[in-house]
C-alpha cells in the first residue's frame, strides 16, 4: 500500500517538473489554453464550447419568437 502511494506520488512529482520548465525556462513560456474556443483546429471543424452552443439556441428561440 505505501509502495503505491509513494510511486504515485513521485509520478506526480516528474508530471510538476516537466510543466514548470516550459514556463521556468522556455522564453515566453506559459501554460496553453484547454478551452476548446481557444484551439484553431476545433474552430475549422466548426466545434464550439457548450456555454458558447447553448447562448447561440437561446438567442435562436429570442430571435424565433418575436
Amino acid at each position: 500500500m505505501i509502495e503505491t502511494l509513494v510511486i504515485s506520488a513521485l509520478i506526480i512529482a516528474i508530471a510538476m517538473v516537466f510543466f514548470l520548465v516550459r514556463v521556468l525556462f522556455v522564453k515566453g513560456g506559459e501554460f496553453k489554453s484547454q478551452h476548446i474556443h481557444d484551439s484553431e483546429a476545433m474552430r475549422e471543424r466548426g466545434i464550439n464550447c457548450v456555454l458558447d452552443q447553448d447562448r447561440e439556441m437561446r438567442n435562436q428561440k429570442i430571435i424565433s419568437k418575436r
